[in-house]
């Protein structure tokens, strides 16, 4: 099985991740054509740099329609943020700069000072919808404009929660920026062309001091990075610098499969991805490293702490048990089942089970109050193993199908084909549910 290691000792960024994917092997010209087929008037410039005597890839994005200028600032305080992006900002002695989305306020709007010190604008930007479309009709790969999607909505439910405001109505002011979302689509472009079964982080150093955004000074790590490192292990070195972006915080939360010390594996190749600050005595690179998992850590499953939500329900029309299932779901659980008990004074009745991250627990809690005529809900903590998993799309006659594949011992276990994308070609192309799913096994099979 081949993993890909994310050494976080610096943070990440979105260009820190594409320069390490760079350093590492994937190819420019993928993420030229890349950032061609979005059609944003945008283009890559790649250099080699040295950030405290290490050699890394630099990536920056260039062109006329970027929505704010990269410029460095003359003080320490972080201004006008591009979310998730760009260590690349200079602000002495900060270190990886990010932004903040709007939400949407009226347009008078105080304007924020720009990064050479002078006020600019406030200026609402794209909302998710628009994305969302510019990223649909792009020529990519579907899994990855599934991938670049989920790291915009990532950062989308981070800000509507902190903003308490429907997503929908989040101005991506700076993240919907150019170079913000050519950062999202080439990382996962690129983390697709990297090859490997699953990537693992390291702990996350989110640095020290303060922002300054739209909507006033916080601490780093800002309101946003913090809503999407929320199960990640983080700590801070001291150094006064914001070393975790939003962006860098979403490409993790989206493509890691866990958090983890350096794991056991046959090194191939390792990359290095250039912030733009260059801080004495620390090297402010991402490392990412390639290579195929020995076969003693192969396998050992992942393990994780999961929330294990109980009720008996025997006075429950049954029409609204299916919903609950179906709103629990919704709302973030791992699975939801029921199994049918014998009750009290010889009642048939059904017991609910659902299983979550254990803070999703006392949302989920609410739900099943909320929805069903339960009086308690028994809550546990259990540890649960989990095979290494992978997404693969493959073609069908009628569009493209997800494949699930689980591996052990770098050997494939188990693949099946998402129900969701079968069931939306066959409602789509009005054809048996069961022919796209042999289609979608046999496309895989062919793949292999």
């Amino acid at each position: 099985m081949r993993i890909a290691y994310l050494d976080c000792f610096s943070g990440i960024s979105g260009d820190m991740f594409l320069g390490a994917l760079v350093d590492a092997g994937v190819s420019v010209r993928l993420l030229e054509e890349t950032v061609a087929a979005l059609d944003i008037g945008a283009r890559l410039e790649v250099s080699r740099v040295n950030r405290s005597g290490i050699t890394a890839t630099k990536v920056d994005v260039a062109g006329p329609e970027k929505d704010a200028p990269r410029e460095k600032s003359s003080g320490h305080e972080h201004h006008e943020h591009e979310p998730g992006h760009h260590q690349e900002q200079k602000h002495p002695p900060g270190g990886n700069v990010h932004s903040h989305a709007q939400t949407g306020e009226s347009p008078g709007t105080p304007a924020l000072p720009s990064r050479t010190g002078v006020s600019a604008p406030h200026v609402h930007g794209r909302g998710l919808k628009e994305i969302k479309g510019i990223i649909g009709g792009a020529a990519i790969g579907e899994g990855a404009k599934r991938t670049a999607i989920a790291i915009f909505e990532a950062l989308g439910v981070a800000e509507a929660k902190i903003h308490n405001v429907d997503i929908e109505k989040i101005h991506f002011h700076e993240v919907g920026a150019v170079d913000a979302m050519v950062d999202i689509v080439c990382a996962a472009v690129g983390a697709e062309a990297l090859g490997v079964d699953e990537i693992v982080c390291s702990p996350l150093n989110v640095g020290g001091g303060t922002v300054e955004c739209a909507h006033g000074t916080f601490p780093v790590p800002a309101p946003a990075t913090v809503e999407l490192l929320k199960g990640a292990p983080v700590f801070s070195s001291g150094m006064q610098a914001e070393l975790v972006t939003p962006t860098g915080a979403a490409i993790v939360k989206t493509l890691a499969t866990r958090f983890a010390a350096f794991p056991g594996m046959k090194i191939e190749r390792t990359g290095y991805g250039a912030g733009s600050q260059d801080f004495p005595r620390h090297a402010n690179v991402l490392r990412l490293t390639v290579g195929q998992a020995l076969p003693a850590m192969a396998a050992k499953t992942s393990q994780e702490t999961i929330s294990v939500l109980e009720a008996n329900l025997d006075d429950l029309n049954p029409q609204v048990f299916g919903y609950v299932l179906d709103r629990l779901l919704e709302e973030g659980a791992l699975d939801v089942f029921g199994v049918p008990v014998q009750m009290k004074k010889s009642r048939p009745g059904m017991l609910l089970t659902a299983l979550c991250k254990p803070e999703d627990a006392a949302k989920l809690a609410q739900i099943i109050f909320a929805e069903t005529t339960t009086l308690g809900v028994r809550r546990r903590e259990e540890e649960r193993q989990v095979l290494a998993r992978r997404w693969l799309s493959v073609a069908t006659p009628w569009g493209e199908v997800r494949m699930k594949i689980a591996s052990m011992n770098g050997t494939v276990t188990n693949y099946a084909p998402e129900y969701e994308d079968c069931r939306r070609i066959a409602a789509e192309k009005h054809v048996p549910l069961k022919s796209v799913m042999q289609e979608a096994v046999q496309g895989y099979l062919r793949k292999l």
